[in-house]
């Protein structure tokens, strides 16, 4: 479609907003190409001339229906783009208390910052020998995904969690582990997961700093590795290697005395 059919009267749009990011607008005239004003009205009903041209801002984002606004998969979004993704997560996440959400085979998550009951063995259990795609989005999903190719395919698996300072990285690779120990078993009773993350105070030790976002961010990638036998159950867990950014542990912040909780520790000492 052209520009001109794109941009017409009624059409919804996404502009950038300095308080909002994004803020949701209305076109009020029909725009034609070249021009170097798109009429708009705010949600508020305060109207905006929006300029655009090569020397000013680029046509705004146009906005979903709202029939596609929540969709458990960003994928299945008319336009993919940022506003689109951040719109639907938050709609998602404050009017269904969803904290997952599938873009594709890539699971996208949000911190609560809060305990939620969406984790206990019952919920294990709904997931396990289930398609990712028949099931809401959640880590357990993902990772019956990959036990499940695992034991198919008899060829090793990998979860790649990634995220910024206080995204929860930590505690979704815990969940991840708890699922493969309650679902492949192990020969023993003890709890894997919480054998692997003991080694967690040590490393964050040494290896944590303060951040702007998070005063105990991990300044490390850990590669876990969980082996199974032939049958699948759990044999053992260890914790490869790590990368050690220590660019942030070996000088200080001005927001803080000492970076490290080993350096904090060692001062109050």
């Amino acid at each position: 479609m052209s520009v001109n059919e794109l941009f017409t009267k009624l059409t919804r749009v996404w502009v950038p907003d300095p308080d909002d990011v994004w803020k949701a607008a209305e076109i009020t005239r029909d725009y034609k190409e070249g021009e170097a004003v798109l009429h708009l009205q705010l949600e508020d009903g305060t109207p905006l001339e929006y300029q655009v041209g090569p020397k000013a801002n680029a046509l705004p984002f146009l906005r979903n229906p709202d029939i596609l606004v929540g969709e458990n998969d960003l994928t299945a979004l008319s336009y993919l783009h940022e506003p689109a993704v951040l719109h639907n997560l938050r709609v998602r996440f404050l009017e269904s208390n969803n904290i997952y959400t599938y873009c594709g085979i890539v699971l996208v998550a949000i911190n609560p910052y809060e305990q939620l009951q969406i984790y206990g063995e019952e919920v294990i259990t709904a997931y396990s020998g289930q398609n990712m795609g028949d099931m809401d989005p959640h880590i357990f999903a993902v990772a019956e995904e990959a036990y499940k190719q695992m034991a198919r395919d008899e060829k090793n698996q990998s979860i790649i969690v990634s995220g910024e300072s206080g995204a929860g990285k930590t505690v979704s690779a815990k969940y991840a582990m708890r699922y493969f120990a309650t679902v492949g078993g192990s020969s023993s009773d003890a709890n894997v997961e919480e054998k692997v993350l003991a080694s967690n105070p040590i490393m964050e030790a040494i290896g944590n700093a303060k951040t702007t976002r998070n005063d105990n961010s991990s300044r490390f990638g850990k590669y876990i590795q969980i082996g199974f036998s032939r049958h699948y159950h759990i044999i053992g867990a260890n914790m490869r290697t790590y990368l050690l950014e220590k660019s942030r542990v070996v000088f200080q912040v001005s927001s803080s005395p000492c970076s490290t909780p080993c350096c904090r520790s060692t001062a109050a000492a």
